[in-house]
C-alpha cells in the first residue's frame, strides 16, 4: 500500500507538471478536528485546532470551468481531551489539559467547478499516518506551569485511510483563493485499540476535519 500511494503521488505530480496550462499552487491554513463514529463517551472529546499546508495541481478539463485538482498536503488532525483539575497540597490547584495530534500526508483528488469567482470541489482522499504525539499543558492557580509533548507508538493504528473532501471557496484573477473544506474518513483509524488507550473507546473512531484554507495558484 505504501508503494502504491507514493507511486500515485509521483504520477499525479508528473502529469500536472507536464501540463502547459496547469495551475501549480500552494495551500495552507487551519484545521478544526475531532472524532466521528461509534464512540462510547462523545463528550470526552473536544475540537482541536491544527494546521495544513502543501501543493496543489489544477488541471483544466474545460477551460475556466471544470478542473481536476490533485493535492499533496501535510495535515494535523486529532482531538482535545477532557481537562483535569487536582488540588496539590502545598502548591495549589493544578489544571491539566491535553490533545492528541495525528500527523498525516493527505492526497485528495478533487473535481473542481468554477462559477465566476466561486468554486465548488469534491472528491476522494487517501491519507498516510506519519506520527502521533500527545501534548499536555499544566497551569498552577491559573498560571502556566509546564508543557510537554510525547511521541506515541503508532502500533495498533492504521497507516492508511480512505476518505473524501468537499468544499466551497472564492478565487481571484490574481491567483489568490479562500475556502472552507470538510474532510471525512470512510475507515476507522484504529486497528487494535488497547484498553489503556482511552479505555478502548477509539475502536470505531474516524477523523473529522474542517479546513479553513488560503491558497495561491501560479501559471495563470
Amino acid at each position: 500500500m505504501k508503494k502504491i500511494l507514493f507511486a500515485f503521488v509521483f504520477v499525479l505530480g508528473s502529469f500536472a507538471a507536464a501540463q502547459a496550462q496547469s495551475g501549480i499552487g500552494i495551500r495552507g491554513g487551519a484545521n478544526f478536528s475531532n472524532l466521528d463514529g461509534d464512540l462510547k463517551n462523545e463528550s470526552r472529546y473536544e475540537n482541536k485546532v491544527g494546521f495544513h499546508g502543501g501543493l496543489t495541481f489544477g488541471i483544466p478539463v474545460v477551460e475556466n470551468f471544470f478542473f481536476v485538482q490533485p493535492e499533496l498536503l501535510y495535515s494535523t488532525k486529532g482531538f482535545k481531551y477532557e481537562d483535569n483539575e487536582i488540588d496539590v497540597p502545598g502548591l495549589g490547584n493544578l489544571e491539566r489539559e491535553g490533545k492528541m495530534n495525528y500527523n498525516y500526508i493527505d492526497v485528495p483528488v478533487l473535481a473542481k467547478i468554477k462559477a465566476g469567482p466561486i468554486y465548488f470541489e469534491a472528491g476522494p482522499q487517501a491519507s498516510y499516518l506519519l506520527s502521533v504525539n500527545n501534548k499536555t499543558t499544566e497551569k498552577l492557580d491559573g498560571e502556566p506551569y509546564s508543557s510537554s509533548t510525547k511521541e506515541r507508538d503508532i502500533d495498533g493504528l492504521k497507516r492508511f485511510e480512505i476518505g473524501y473532501a468537499a468544499g466551497i471557496g472564492f478565487a481571484t484573477n490574481s491567483g489568490i483563493s479562500l475556502g472552507v473544506r470538510y474532510n471525512g474518513s470512510l475507515t476507522d483509524f484504529v486497528d487494535k485499540n488497547p484498553e489503556e488507550y482511552f479505555e478502548g473507546d477509539l475502536t470505531n473512531a474516524r477523523h473529522s476535519t474542517i479546513m479553513a484554507t488560503i491558497g495561491f495558484t501560479f501559471n495563470r
